[in-house]
């Protein structure tokens, strides 16, 4: 009887152990598989130090391995080898620093940096001694062509804002735009909005046509290059006004004549009423003179023309 009961007390036990061993959870889905960075291809982009504050502009449109190489001759006493680092937008990259051999009279950095987004551009700075710097500027072709002055127009007309991207820069992908709002950018969807607004997008051209205008659609809009890596921004103010706005000069023109004309006057006419008031007096003065000092005055009046 006891052994039976020890029996069946070790099956429950094997049977509980082989139980921990189920996996009763559903397996996590396969994450989709990321583009080998060795597949991406390889763009090569060379630069010599030629001076303090030397700027190399690269456009890319795609993701790449981009390779950059620096070269520089140092200074007259050159030594055998010499510390060299890279930067990304101002900061040091990590685990960047190498001993640069002197070879042909000259030392060369190279870096080799995976381009695929976004957040992979900027400016990048290769760096000798602390001292020498050439950088890269990584980005997607930029929007050259801006208008300076604003897109000026009326309450309840409409107003067309262009964009276009020069013509020996690559096409890009799309258009699209985007308006102020506060410090962020709101994105205009015409197709949810096509009683005001309407883009017309034409290869290396877009045109952004805003109906029904209010003062409240003064402000600036930003119009996107769209290529692979990212999207080129450019931008237009457009300045909404009344038709009263043009005739503000010319009013406060006539304001002023006015005000000079009224002033002029108002002078004359204190100016008159100060001569009849002094004729009034001088009139008073001689009525009240006897005959005797009238004469007088009429011969001394007499006397002063003779003189004369």
């Amino acid at each position: 009887m006891l052994a039976s009961w020890k029996q069946l007390i070790f099956q429950i036990l094997l049977l509980l152990v082989s139980c921990r061993h189920i996996n009763t959870t559903s397996p996590d889905p396969t994450p989709p598989p990321l583009v080998p960075i060795d597949s991406l291809p390889r763009d090569v982009r060379r630069a010599a130090f030629k001076g303090e504050g030397q700027i190399e502009k690269v456009e890319l449109l795609n993701p790449v391995n981009l390779e950059l190489v620096c070269t520089w001759t140092g200074h007259q006493n050159k030594e055998s080898n010499i510390t060299g680092f890279w930067r990304k937008d101002g900061l040091e990259i990590e685990n960047s620093h190498l001993t640069v051999q002197l070879e042909n009279e000259q030392y060369q950095l190279q870096q080799v940096f995976n381009i695929v987004s976004e957040e992979n551009l900027g400016n990048y700075s290769c760096v000798f001694e602390s001292e020498v710097k050439i950088d890269f500027v990584v980005a997607v072709p930029q929007i050259g062509e801006i208008r300076d002055k604003p897109v000026v127009t009326y309450v309840g007309d409409s107003g067309v804002i262009t964009c276009k991207m020069e013509d020996s820069k690559p096409m890009p992908n799309t258009w699209k735009w985007y308006k102020a709002n506060g410090t962020d950018k709101e994105e205009i969807f015409a197709a949810a909005e096509p009683q005001r607004y309407e883009i017309k997008n034409n290869e290396r051209k877009t045109k952004l046509l805003v109906n029904n205008l209010t003062m409240a659609d003064s402000g600036l809009y930003y119009c996107g290059a769209v290529y692979t890596l990212s999207t080129s921004m450019g931008h237009v103010e457009l300045k909404v006004i009344t038709y009263y706005e043009p005739l503000k000069p010319f009013m406060a023109i006539v304001a002023e004549v006015f005000i000079l004309v009224t002033a002029i006057l108002l002078f004359e006419r204190s100016r008159s009423k100060k001569n009849d008031t002094e004729g009034d007096m001088m009139s008073d003065q001689t009525n009240t003179l006897s005959p005797g000092e009238n004469n007088g005055l009429e011969g001394s009046s007499s006397m002063r023309q003779r003189k004369t």
